[in-house]
């Protein structure tokens, strides 16, 4: 590869091609950045209103979710946890918080070739039980973790 001056062509090129490719890839991901957007559930005040914005009124507990996360977190801005399903076909994992004033903290789709195994912080503003729900086919499955919180992070 030769290195050296451009002459005005080749930059107009280069200009051009790199510039439709930036307005290509500023389209597409905001058509796909809304589509899986569930408002309901993400606005949801209560535990029953948030598994009817997911459309799982009839969830199950399960013992084949594992939550791996802390006992206590120091601080409630910043809570790592950790989600793994062991049921097959797992499409979806959500992270709910009871006693946050919007209950669903989080939402993941998993793809075919995924692993059901999901890592994230949350916020958490008190002490309060952590549900993990999994969808799975048409079925909901939960586990439940309580997490001790010492300094609350939701503006408190």
């Amino acid at each position: 590869m030769q290195y050296g001056t451009l002459n005005r062509r080749a930059l107009l090129i280069r200009s051009t091609a790199t510039a439709i490719a930036a307005a290509i890839g500023s389209m597409v991901p905001t058509r796909f950045a809304f589509a899986a957007w569930n408002k309901a559930a993400f606005e949801a005040k209560t535990m029953a209103d948030a598994y009817k914005g997911l459309g799982a009124a009839q969830a199950a507990e399960s013992g084949d979710i594992q939550i791996l996360a802390s006992d206590i977190a120091e601080n409630g801005a910043v809570v790592p946890l950790q989600a793994v399903s062991k049921i097959p076909g797992t499409t979806q994992i959500s992270f709910l918080v009871e006693k946050n004033p919007n209950m669903l903290a989080a939402l993941f789709d998993i793809g075919p070739d995924l692993l059901p195994d999901v890592t994230t912080r949350i916020k958490m503003g008190q002490t309060s039980n952590i549900i993990v729900l999994v969808k799975a086919g048409d079925k909901y499955f939960t586990a439940t973790k309580e997490i001790k919180v010492t300094l609350g992070g939701c503006g408190g």
